[in-house]
């Protein structure tokens, strides 16, 4: 689509006198009504994005002589200082918020060997799972929230509330302490602070825009790498209390680096609340069976993450190699975040994550459950970790595809608002599976196996209702 022109004021102030005032507003009607008017909005270009005023382009549209000229956001000097130092306080806060969500699984160890071992690990498991849902569902909320006051104060209040939430961790000493401090108080400060960050430092790009998320979510799985081998090394050497508190201070210094340099671009644009916008594009079947697809997938995704300690406890591998497990599969991840993207692309992005998800589900079937070595054990570590990082990187892509641009935001926040609950309540029913087998993991292999490729085949379904069988680029 050609780049509209800028608007020239036009009527009898203008000299041209056919043009009426009644003209003028018929024409800023059409751009704003496409379901009236369709021919005069094109949903793919960039200028819809949010922010943007409806621009005149029929021959004779004008705006009222007293109304300012237009004015594209999109013009703007991309990068600079700020730009970049915004990414980077971006990195330092996912690296703290979901890079701790990479790790849950050295808190589920650690609670179901020494902390909360007199409970359940059925019930253990609620603390790490509702951590991971506050952790996805809150940024439909705080999305809204930085709409309308930006993002400064709700980086400055994300960072208190978490680092006040894994203090008071630090002190926990019964499952409600764990519960309040870990489940509810931590992730929902985490949750402020990354999704506002994260508004925030894309508001700096366009061209550039795909490379300053790529750069930023890296943060994530740096986290997930450095994160569980500090935790892990220093229960062992000052205990858990003190470990803590050492990880949220780290917390509190990288955090207050975002609270210095994350700043928007755009200044707050306050807009109501109409819950009927999150849902209604569920009514649409490549839409449904999409977020049916990520909630399955969800569901198994985390299991491997929450259980591969204790599984590979149970097979015998020693407490120095075991705490490598983790980081190993989110260095994977980082490849898998990049590779499948540029495949994507260039094969289309429901055939890629078919693919991807298909092979998350076979590894864990034909390598994961089979496994009685360290050997093993680590080489599912590797593939799992790429194709969850795969699956990661594609799914918002998915929700982008399937939209139109100016309801890319609520979509997604959407999916990722059901895909949440698979996260809910994967951990607690694997757990009930493990205590059911008397501690086998078989169970919970199977479960979370099949809950991948179940998501598989709602992804083919939700490719099958756009093309059919037909081999095209989706």
């Amino acid at each position: 689509m050609q780049r509209p022109s800028p608007l020239r004021l036009s009527g009898p102030e203008a000299g041209d006198g056919n043009v009426s005032r009644p003209n003028a507003q018929r024409s800023r009607q059409q751009d704003l009504s496409p379901a009236v008017y369709p021919e005069s909005l094109d949903a793919s270009s960039p200028h819809n994005e949010k922010g943007t005023v409806p621009v005149a382009t029929a021959p004779g549209d004008a705006l009222p002589p007293s109304e300012a000229p237009y004015v594209d956001p999109d013009d703007f000097d991309e990068g600079g200082a700020s730009a970049w130092t915004a990414v980077f306080g971006a990195w330092c806060t996912l690296f703290c918020t979901f890079g701790l969500g990479n790790s849950v699984g050295v808190f589920q160890a650690y609670y179901v060997s020494d902390a909360l071992k007199e409970y359940p690990s059925s019930t253990i498991s609620w603390v790490t799972g509702v951590f991971l849902w506050t952790l996805n569902f809150m940024p439909v909320i705080f999305g809204r929230v930085y709409d309308r006051f930006g993002p400064k104060w709700i980086v400055v209040g994300g960072t208190l509330t978490y680092v006040f939430g894994m203090m008071m961790v630090s002190l926990s000493t019964e499952f409600w302490h764990f519960f309040l401090a870990m489940s509810i108080v931590a992730p929902i400060g985490s949750s402020a602070a990354a999704s506002a960050s994260m508004s925030a430092t894309l508001s700096w790009f366009r061209k550039k825009r795909a490379t300053a998320f790529g750069i930023m979510m890296s943060g994530s799985s740096v986290g997930g790498v450095v994160l569980p081998i500090m935790i892990s090394r220093m229960i062992d050497r000052v205990g858990f209390p003190w470990t803590i508190r050492a990880v949220a201070f780290l917390f509190l210094a990288l955090m207050g680096v975002s609270c210095c340099t994350v700043r928007s671009r755009l200044p707050p644009e306050p807009r109501p609340l109409v819950l009927r916008e999150y849902v209604q594009g569920l009514r649409e079947p490549a839409m449904a069976f999409t977020v049916f697809g990520m909630f399955l997938f969800f569901w198994g995704m985390f299991l491997p993450f929450n259980f591969i300690i204790l599984q590979a406890k149970a097979q015998g591998m020693s407490p120095g190699l075991v705490i490598y497990l983790l980081p190993i599969m989110h260095a994977v991840s980082i490849v898998g975040r990049i590779l499948p993207g540029i495949l994507a692309d260039k094969f289309g992005r429901y055939n890629v994550m078919i693919c991807i998800v298909t092979l998350a589900a076979v590894f864990t079937l034909s390598i994961w459950i089979p496994s009685k070595t360290n050997t093993a054990i680590i080489v599912f570590t590797i593939l799992f970790g790429f194709s969850s990082g795969s699956f990661t990187s594609l799914a918002p892509t998915l929700v982008a595809q399937i939209s139109d641009i100016r309801q890319i935001g609520i979509r997604t926040g959407t999916a990722f608002a059901v895909q949440s609950f698979g996260a809910l309540t994967g951990s607690p029913i694997a757990s009930a599976i493990v205590e059911s087998q008397g501690g086998r993991y078989l169970g919970l292999q199977l479960f979370c196996g099949l809950a991948m490729l179940a998501s598989a085949v709602v992804f083919f379904f939700a490719r099958h209702v756009q093309v059919g069988l037909r081999l095209n680029k989706v």
